[in-house]
């Protein structure tokens, strides 16, 4: 599917209006009262499909002249009519006219009066409903395809921060008290690992989104010899929706795509506060460039995360809009329903969020600087090196539950002479255990903590370089 993406706002619709005439009038004997004409109409926020309507439509017009159902010449005018909607649209030259219903009739109607009754015969086996699905899909494919790029961007700014810094030894945390000495490598390649899920979610709601619902008709079909085959193949999808009720009436495919949104903020709210922590004075393990932070207005000395703050801040507006999907669809008996008009302000949301969040998040992260001698500093305090103190005692031969409370002896022992395992003698030492020796230095330094955690998955530095490498490959 194109790749091509454009957001509409309200500066580009008409100012001063004339009526539209309502396509579906002949059935109505007065005109809609004003006031529902505007709860109804939905050209606010859905004239940003515009590209997608007029590329479903001139798919839709050729098939239908390829299968004889209109002339080849009411095609070429329809074709050729919908070019001109486009460049007037992007050119400024055609503003939306916010009495127009839909981004649909607006255009149907334009044509029309440019070419007359050819475009009356546009709408010839179709409906709104199976319009609109293929609009929305359409779209969504390619706000898809933008996300999954800037989310590739951020997670190969990660990658690159990751390898300045495998040897950047750092605290591990567990219920946010130190734990283990890791290296600020490990610790954001845990990100990486997030974002490359995310980016597989992505592909996956791509892949469901993928299919062709128009043909559907209204909810039954037609009764029209279309070849739907065709028209998927214009338009780049690679499967046709097999049941007319269930085309018309999906949205799984938007609210997939919240929920894929809905855990990539989440992956990056955790982020965020890991950021707002690690600059504050308190942790002290990042500097935030200038450029992506801000001041007090009556505090000289603050410098401020906003950015990762607000990225925290917007998770929740991303997890409403699901909600708001989810909550639409509950209770909609089959086919379509006016409730799904309250689908596109939602996932429009999320994905205009989302890309929101991404550019200056990525900056933020890419411009920031690791104060790594206060992160060793983080690392050597706090007893991180404790199990593997333990650990030693049971290569010594000593079983772990004893090697264990051994090592917790000897913590309570530094907490009460305020001072580090490491700082402690051998003299000291034996009195704890008689299987300690002179290696027990060696053994529980920091460096040597972290480079034994050789395994796959652990911060040993060549064990996470050989990870960065591997991830850097992955998407390629």
């Amino acid at each position: 599917m194109s790749q091509n993406n454009t957001t509409i706002n309200n500066s580009n619709l008409q100012e001063t209006p004339a009526q539209s005439s309502k396509l579906w009038a002949g059935r109505f004997s007065k005109e809609t009262d004003t006031a529902v004409n505007a709860y109804n109409s939905s050209i606010s926020f859905d004239a940003r499909m515009y590209k997608h309507d007029i590329r479903g439509s001139q798919a839709h017009a050729a098939m239908l002249a390829a299968q004889s159902i209109i002339s080849n010449d009411d095609a070429v005018a329809i074709i050729d009519g919908l070019d001109s909607i486009l460049n007037d649209i992007e050119t400024g030259k055609l503003m939306f006219d916010p009495q127009a219903e839909d981004i649909h009739m607006f255009i149907e109607a334009e044509l029309t009066n440019r070419i007359g009754d050819a475009g009356r015969r546009l709408h010839t086996g179709r409906s709104r409903n199976d319009q609109v699905a293929l609009d929305l899909r359409l779209y969504l494919a390619d706000a898809t395809a933008e996300i999954r790029e800037l989310i590739l961007n951020l997670y190969y700014t990660l990658l690159d921060l990751c390898r300045s810094h495998t040897e950047t030894i750092m605290p591990g945390y567990t219920h946010l008290q130190r734990a283990q000495p890791i290296t600020m490598a490990h610790h954001l390649m845990a990100y990486v690992e997030m974002l490359s899920r995310d980016i597989d979610r992505l592909d996956d709601c791509t892949r469901r989104m993928d299919v062709m619902p128009l043909g559907s008709g209204a909810l039954a079909g037609t009764t029209y010899n279309l070849d739907r085959n065709a028209v998927a193949q214009k338009l780049g999808f690679k499967a046709i929706s097999l049941n007319s009720l269930d085309g018309v009436s999906d949205r799984d495919y938007a609210i997939e795509l919240a929920s894929a949104l809905s855990i990539f903020m989440m992956h990056l709210s955790r982020l965020s506060e890991e950021i707002i922590l690690w600059s504050s004075q308190e942790f002290a393990f990042v500097d935030l460039d200038d450029a992506y932070s801000t001041g007090s207005s009556i505090m000289p000395q603050k410098k401020n995360p906003d950015i990762a703050e607000l990225t925290r801040g917007k998770t929740g507006r991303v997890y409403g809009s699901l909600m708001t999907l989810l909550t639409m669809m509950k209770g909609l008996p089959l086919a379509y329903n006016k409730d799904m008009q309250e689908d596109k302000e939602a996932i429009f949301d999320a994905v205009d969020t989302v890309k929101m969040c991404l550019p200056a998040f990525t900056g933020m992260l890419s411009t920031m600087k690791v104060k790594s001698d206060s992160c060793r500093r983080a690392a050597a305090g706090g007893f991180t090196n404790a199990t593997d103190l333990a650990d030693y005692l049971v290569k010594k031969g000593l079983p772990f539950r004893n090697a264990h409370e051994v090592s917790g002896k000897m913590v309570r022992y530094c907490v009460e002479k305020k001072c580090a395992l490491e700082d402690l003698n051998l003299e000291e030492m034996l009195t704890f255990s008689n299987l300690i020796d002179e290696d027990i230095f060696t053994a529980i330094s920091l460096d040597t903590c972290v480079r034994q955690r050789k395994i796959t998955g652990a911060p040993a530095p060549e064990t996470v370089a050989a990870a960065i490498e591997a991830a850097a490959a992955r998407f390629n």
